[in-house]
């Protein structure tokens, strides 16, 4: 699948090495998908077909709830249900771990590390599979496309966790300057959103994405023949319409060369105080050594290209 993946060279000042996105991890990190529902967004297709197609390997999926999908078996459920599909179809797809973490307090004090933790399997999970396959020059990459939580409670349980690990997340607005750590997901705890933007070497995509033209209604009758194509045809009416809530997004962002159009340096601006805004995490200003890194702009029409791309790759006959 070389042709979904084309050249482009940057500087990678977090893991020393080239990235070839002008972000600082590419193709080549492995990946854990964090998301909570399964159905608004092909965050989970666009996962494990890059997976599988020269991508970056897709070392788990973690699944929560939020106020945005509150049941977590029936997300489970789903994401299951997609993993299943696309085993039959011949991809190879790890399991799903299922974690429940409320979100996050702030502390009397204000202090990050006073944070009681929830120990959740998320977090484990993120602490585990980071220790197994974080290479210096090479971390781990969480997309997130839901709340922090899991991600900053894996910080909580392991400070050095922040060493071996990128965040890429979707979330969050852009009003220039500055990045917004509001919804989508950023509303959903915004502690959480507070310690990742301090603690992390973090990413997140505040740009629109008009999903609706990945797989659209006249597309459906191409989509291939198998378990896979008949999940993604079932699915296709139940997408958000909401062209700022598209979660492979960050999935994209990483996989994609050139799907990046426009990225600015940033750090979190905690001089207002936690809760200034309320509801949301500190906003991302420009900032030229800054942690942070904020994608305003992408090239949207490189997504449904390579989606479909690999699917014609995975069944040549069907599509």
């Amino acid at each position: 699948m070389g042709g979904v993946l084309a050249a482009c060279g940057q500087t990678l000042d977090a893991g020393r090495d080239t990235s070839h996105t002008p972000l600082p991890v590419d193709e080549r990190n492995p990946v854990i998908l964090s998301n909570d529902g399964w159905s608004d967004n092909w965050s989970g297709e666009y996962a494990m077909l890059f997976a599988n197609s020269g991508g970056p390997s897709l070392a788990g999926i973690v699944v929560g709830a939020s106020k945005y999908w509150s049941n977590l078996d029936d997300n489970l459920t789903g994401w299951k249900n997609l993993v299943a599909a696309a085993k039959l179809s011949g991809l190879a797809v790890p399991e799903v771990v299922g974690s429940q973490g409320n979100p996050l307090s702030a502390p009397a004090d204000g202090k990050i590390d006073s944070t009681v933790a929830n120990g959740s399997k998320g977090a484990e999970f993120i602490r585990d599979v980071s220790r197994r396959l974080s290479l210096p020059w090479r971390p781990v990459v969480i997309l997130a496309c839901a709340q922090l939580t899991d991600i900053a409670d894996a910080y909580l349980i392991d400070h050095s966790v922040v060493e071996r690990v990128v965040v890429v997340a979707l979330l969050g607005t852009y009003s220039a300057p500055k990045g917004l750590m509001s919804g989508p997901n950023g509303d959903l705890d915004p502690w959480a959103d507070w310690i990742v933007a301090q603690r992390f070497r973090y990413v997140q995509i505040s740009s629109v994405y008009d999903q609706a033209n990945d797989v659209t209604k006249d597309d459906i009758a191409r989509l291939p023949k198998g378990a896979l194509g008949d999940w993604m045809a079932a699915k296709q009416p139940n997408l958000s319409t909401l062209t700022t809530a598209a979660d492979q997004l960050a999935v994209l962002a990483v996989a994609l060369r050139s799907f990046v159009a426009t990225v600015e340096r940033a750090a979190p601006d905690i001089s207002a105080g936690f809760a200034s805004p309320p509801g949301q995490g500190p906003p991302l200003v420009p900032a030229a050594d800054g942690n942070a890194r904020l994608v305003t702009q992408v090239t949207s029409s490189l997504g449904p290209s390579a989606l479909w791309q690999m699917l014609a790759a995975l069944h040549p006959s069907g599509s």
